[in-house]
């Protein structure tokens, strides 16, 4: 699928063709179908097209900025879902960040882990940002730079790591990152096996609207989408 084939439909039918994509890349890798769960991906979208995608089945929703995400919020607060900040996790809002998400996917870096340390007092699950390919204009943890800083990680007693969240350089092939999603799978089994107390990686959370399907196929748990769902941004 590629997001030629999604103009002209509704929501509905877009999380159908989805989800029969997502089915059958877990066929050919061998993997259990209920094991991927879709993020709808809400930045530039209005209410009404989200609502039509929680009608049609997601339960799940990415937001990039909290001033968007409370007038969603705010608009769908009877609706039954979870929302997930996957934005650039700045630290002066990190407190607001914490009491209004379920959920933070994008931690990327020691300072926003020891500021979500400070203002939790049970232990908080989140996912670290891996930037796989080392680039400049991107945030997020290299896998040497996280292997470095695991000591001093497990040391943040309120803070449970268990799940990475990568962002890819864009190509329009997705042949062409297909070896950024396996060097993520390859990194969650390398820190699985450490053993350290506060990481259990169980999700990868990877893949939009042109690669979700190569990256169910190197693993993903959680593929983010956006424009495949809702159409193009308005």
């Amino acid at each position: 699928m590629r997001l030629m084939d999604m103009r002209g439909t509704t929501v509905q039918e877009r999380y159908s063709k989805i989800l029969d994509n997502i089915r059958k890349a877990c066929q050919r890798s061998k993997r259990d179908f209920e094991s991927v769960q879709v993020m709808g991906v809400c930045k530039d979208q209005s209410s009404v097209r989200i609502k039509e995608a929680i009608e049609a089945g997601i339960t799940l929703l990415g937001e990039n900025r909290t001033q968007e995400a409370a007038v969603h919020m705010n608009d769908l607060s009877s609706e039954a879902v979870s929302w997930h900040y996957i934005g650039k996790l700045q630290k002066n809002k990190i407190n607001k960040i914490i009491k209004t998400f379920d959920f933070i996917q994008s931690v990327d870096g020691i300072k926003s882990l020891e500021h979500i340390q400070k203002r939790v007092d049970d232990p908080l699950e989140v996912f670290i940002e891996i930037n796989i390919a080392d680039e400049k204009s991107k945030s997020g943890f290299t896998p040497q730079g996280l292997k470095k800083a695991m000591n001093y990680i497990s040391n943040l007693n309120r803070i449970m790591i268990t799940g990475f969240m990568l962002i890819p350089p864009f190509s329009r092939n997705p042949e062409n990152v297909r070896p950024y999603f396996a060097q993520l799978k390859k990194l969650q089994q390398e820190i699985n096996e450490m053993r350290y107390r506060n990481f259990k990686i169980r999700h990868l959370s990877m893949g939009m609207s042109n690669d979700y399907d190569v990256a169910v196929e190197e693993g993903a748990t959680i593929v983010r989408i956006g424009t495949a769902l809702f159409g193009r941004r308005i």
